[in-house]
């Protein structure tokens, strides 16, 4: 039987670039003892408090179907915590809850892209964010953000991709970069967005992982909160990674298109996980800055490590729970070098390949281990990087 086109080139085909990943799951499950730095995932599992307000609400009997847009205690509290948090005015209209970040992505790209339009993105990127723009059946575009440039992107550059296409998806604070898109890089994105009628789709999950400067929402800038769809979630924010909910923020007409769309998709969330995303945003700021302080302190650490020594240098981490290495003084692509640092170390890192061109000979570190575990990784690290450029000695 024949397969639609649309899901056989979902992945656009060739390797999807994980294969360290892959390869250090195998080794793990062989038995060896690995470090895994690869994916954004805690260390600490869902605060028990939450869990138990799940579960009560599972026993109280809200278990049927939902709301397809999201029940409105949640909505409300997305709202009023948008509006804190971006000065932005936002009401429960605004607001669609969406099973995760990811489902919140392939919604605003099936708001914004019909057929065969271009969809403008940012490399370096999320992995999945060429393939979600491919599910909804548009052509997904990447403009290099330059290591010259700290992986900022260059407005100038989107430009000239722009005439034509229908959105930019941006991401900042950036997963795997590390880096906090400055008032300027967003000023001059907004100008591309407002001047060639794009779409703006925000990925804003690591919103309370900010180290360095402030996090601003596109939405925020002039002219944009109707041309802007964001996408947030708790999975970062308060560790709820496998509870998988989210939301997208936009336009009331948007937001109500995009209900249509999950009446025909995901048919809701779960009553009783929305019941718990509720308590969660009921615990306030002070508890999504005990789930980030971790990422904060640990990049220090490795900041820490890396001073005293030019072979390996840090892109600016200044939000995220990743650091960005860039290797290329040792000659290796990121790849090569990833793989021998988990061969020779049992250390797993993500090589910049996996997340797009403009990353090559970087590997990215997940700052998801307890701190002694990480400081001997980077150490191994750092040790692997200097004997590949150290002369030979007898």
């Amino acid at each position: 039987m024949r397969l639609a086109q649309r899901i056989k080139g979902l992945t656009g085909g060739g390797s999807d670039g994980w294969d360290v990943y892959y390869k250090a799951n195998a080794m793990d499950a062989a038995g060896h003892d690995i470090t895994h730095l690869t994916i954004g995932e805690h260390d600490i599992g869902t605060d028990r408090s939450i869990l138990d307000a799940m579960h009560d609400a599972t026993l109280a009997g809200i278990t049927g179907y939902s709301a397809f847009n999201g029940i409105k205690g949640l909505r409300e509290r997305v709202a009023a915590r948008v509006t804190e948090r971006t000065g932005v005015p936002t009401t429960p209209d605004n607001v669609l809850v969406v099973p995760g970040g990811q489902a919140g992505l392939f919604t605003a790209h099936h708001a914004a892209c019909d057929e065969g339009d271009t969809a403008l993105f940012i490399d370096p990127y999320y992995a999945t964010y060429p393939g979600t723009i491919r599910g909804v059946g548009a052509r997904p575009h990447a403009i290099e953000a330059r290591p010259e440039r700290a992986f900022q992107p260059d407005p100038a550059e989107v430009a000239e991709a722009a005439p034509g296409a229908r959105s930019l998806l941006i991401n900042t604070p950036n997963n795997p970069t590390g880096v906090n898109y400055t008032r300027e890089t967003l000023d001059g994105l907004a100008d591309v967005c407002r001047a060639h009628d794009l779409w703006m789709i925000s990925d804003e999950v690591y919103d309370t992982q900010v180290w360095d400067g402030d996090h601003i929402t596109p939405r925020s800038l002039e002219g944009m909160a109707d041309r802007t769809l964001v996408i947030g979630s708790l999975s970062k924010s308060h560790a709820m990674t496998g509870s998988r909910i989210g939301w997208v923020v936009g336009p009331e007409k948007a937001i109500t298109h995009m209900s249509n769309l999950a009446t025909h998709t995901t048919y809701g969330v779960a009553g009783f996980i929305q019941e718990a995303a509720c308590f969660a945003l009921d615990q306030g700021p002070e508890f999504e800055a005990k789930i980030a302080e971790p990422f904060e302190r640990r990049r220090d650490l490795v900041l820490g490590l890396l001073k005293g020594q030019d072979v390996v240098r840090p892109i600016p981490a200044a939000g995220a729970m990743y650091v960005m290495l860039d290797i290329r003084a040792t000659g290796l692509s990121g790849e090569d070098f990833a793989l021998r640092l988990l061969d020779q170390h049992h250390v797993a890192v993500m090589p910049g390949e996996s997340f797009g061109k403009a990353a090559a000979g970087h590997v990215r570190a997940a700052l998801t281990v307890e701190d002694s575990r990480l400081e001997a990784a980077l150490r191994q690290l750092l040790e692997t990087a200097q004997s590949l450029v150290a002369p030979a000695t007898v």
